[in-house]
């Protein structure tokens, strides 16, 4: 590794991206992290510190999908000198992981949060927002992206001890053997624990709906207000703060982005994250009597089985169909979209050739 890679681990450089930027043949640019995105502008960090960066014109015309333009989190080759105002982007390094779902609305493609994530922090308020179903679909999202997942339960004062132990118990129930950690922003119970995971070097990221405290939770990582906070609502609910993704590094090296919340969150190319998530559900397939047993009415389905025994939760195996049904059907209309957008690249290149158009 170089020094001027060696400098960089502080940010989160590691010989895996080091290996990757040579592949890339990198040498003759400098390499930065990206810190936050503002449309068409990017702010970056290196060595030397905070700088603003936009994308080369080159590197937007080769640039086939939005998914592979820099978001939170990337790594890039940088061409930068004092007298200018910007950095250009020349390249993004290959990312180690990924946060993506489908972008909202009707449009099936992916949408990137951030990359080259080391923990996933995903946060539901015990009071209002606790969802099973939801926390699943987080799950697929974040192993899918190969991310570890520890969950965040917040907002303990707003209940008993006995309805956090019961809440507990529903993630236990529903097969989900990630971390657990609960707190509350008030009383200050449970950060120190959160403050325990958080390894120099290494990245997180907040993942939750709006108002379930991931920014003052920052605030109280960081132990300063840094973050704008909205007093929350007479039920306990909070109410959405946060408007872009950036990345923070806290006083003890670690790097944390926080992330705005979620309305709508779909599932895209999830197929390892569904094995990951519901990998009960899997190994109880391997012993269906029919190998393409969609685990519905067939007889010899080890799943449905196991429902009526009372070994697995009918809710869980019902979400599990939910979400497996919803993420077959977005990758096929994606496949069929890439195909039709790949052939009308094709198709503009040839025009530009004919036309005797070329970009350098």
């Amino acid at each position: 590794m170089s020094s001027a890679s060696e400098q960089l681990n502080q940010f989160g450089w590691d010989e895996w991206f080091d290996a990757k930027a040579h592949e890339k043949g990198s040498a003759e640019h400098r390499l930065a992290r990206v810190v936050a995105v503002d449309r068409d502008q990017l702010l970056v960090i290196d060595e030397s510190g905070e700088f603003r960066a936009k994308l080369a014109g080159r590197f937007l015309y080769m640039t086939e999908q939005s998914i592979d333009l820099p978001c939170v989190g990337d790594w890039v080759c940088i061409q930068y000198s004092t007298s200018d105002m910007y950095g250009i982007i020349h390249d993004v390094i290959p990312r180690k992981s990924v946060l993506r779902r489908k972008a909202a609305g009707d449009i099936i493609e992916y949408q990137m949060i951030a990359s080259n994530i080391d923990v996933a922090l995903i946060v539901q308020a015990c009071h209002f927002d606790f969802n099973v179903n939801r926390l699943e679909r987080y799950l697929v999202m974040v192993r899918n992206g190969h991310v570890h997942p520890v969950v965040l339960l917040t907002k303990t004062d707003l209940v008993s001890p006995e309805t956090l132990q019961q809440l507990i118990e529903k993630i236990r129930s529903a097969g989900i053997n990630t971390e657990v950690i609960a707190l509350s922003n008030v009383t200050g119970e449970g950060v120190n624990n959160v403050r325990e995971i958080l390894q120099p070097g290494k990245t997180y990221c907040l993942l939750g709906s709006s108002g379930v405290g991931k920014s003052t939770l920052i605030n109280q990582l960081i132990g300063r207000h840094i973050l704008e906070t909205k007093v929350v609502s007479g039920t306990g609910e909070g109410r959405h703060t946060t408007v872009r993704r950036e990345l923070i590094i806290l006083d003890n090296g670690a790097m944390l982005i926080d992330n705005p919340g979620m309305r709508e969150f779909g599932i895209l190319g999830a197929e390892e994250g569904m094995g990951d998530s519901f990998a009960d559900i899997y190994a109880l397939a391997s012993k269906c009597k029919y190998s393409d047993c969609s685990h519905s009415n067939e007889p010899g389905c080890a799943v449905l089985s196991a429902i009526e025994e009372g070994s697995l939760h009918r809710a869980h195996y019902q979400n599990f169909i939910k979400l497996r049904s919803e993420s077959e059907f977005h990758d096929l209309s994606y496949l069929e979209k890439r195909k039709k957008d790949k052939a009308f690249g094709r198709y503009i290149k040839s025009a530009k050739k004919d036309l005797g158009i070329t970009r350098k």
